[in-house]
């Protein structure tokens, strides 16, 4: 008998390597199953799963032009049905879904509470956006940037300390 793909058969192990085991399928041709289709879930070792001599079902995957066949065993099972959730909706009654591209709404940006912000004059500043766009939050961050690099690079100078490790231009 001649093994055909997608049909699912019974069939002995004969050997267990690092990277799968051979199964000798009825009437006698051989095949592998690759440890990654062993199991749902991942295998290390695929001899903590599997046995010599053990019985087992596969599903034919494959069947290469040389006659190598390419078995699997999880596929061979049938899987559990999810229980339904409760907070289920179809995909037509989700927001955002089903509706036709560009007609949903534009993105609203919630406030953001009272932030405190230190300055470089170590004044602490609370500053409170009810419509923060991208303009303004980049020119924020640019400035608070610009302070803290001119900090640092004062910080640096008054030292004597350069990036090359000499004395910060002094001569």
């Amino acid at each position: 008998m001649k093994p055909e793909i997608g049909q699912i058969y019974e069939g002995k192990i004969t050997s267990i390597t690092n990277f799968g085991a051979f199964v000798t399928l009825p009437d006698g041709p051989d095949g592998m199953v690759h440890i990654s289709e062993v199991s749902d879930g991942f295998v290390k070792d695929i001899h903590d799963v599997l046995e010599v001599g053990q019985t087992v079902k596969v599903k034919v995957i494959t069947i290469a032009d040389n006659g190598k066949i390419a078995l699997s065993i999880k596929k061979a099972q049938d899987k559990p049905q999810r229980p339904e959730r409760k907070d289920f909706k179809p995909q037509g009654q989700r927001p955002g879904n089903g509706a036709p591209r560009g007609s949903k709404k534009p993105q609203e940006f919630k406030t953001a509470p009272p932030t405190q912000i230190i300055t470089s004059d170590g004044i602490w500043e609370e500053t409170v956006s009810s419509d923060p766009n991208f303009e303004d939050m980049m020119s924020k961050f640019k400035k608070s940037s610009q302070d803290r690099m001119s900090d640092l690079k004062r910080g640096n100078e008054s030292r004597g300390y350069s990036r090359r490790g000499h004395g910060g231009g002094r001569k």
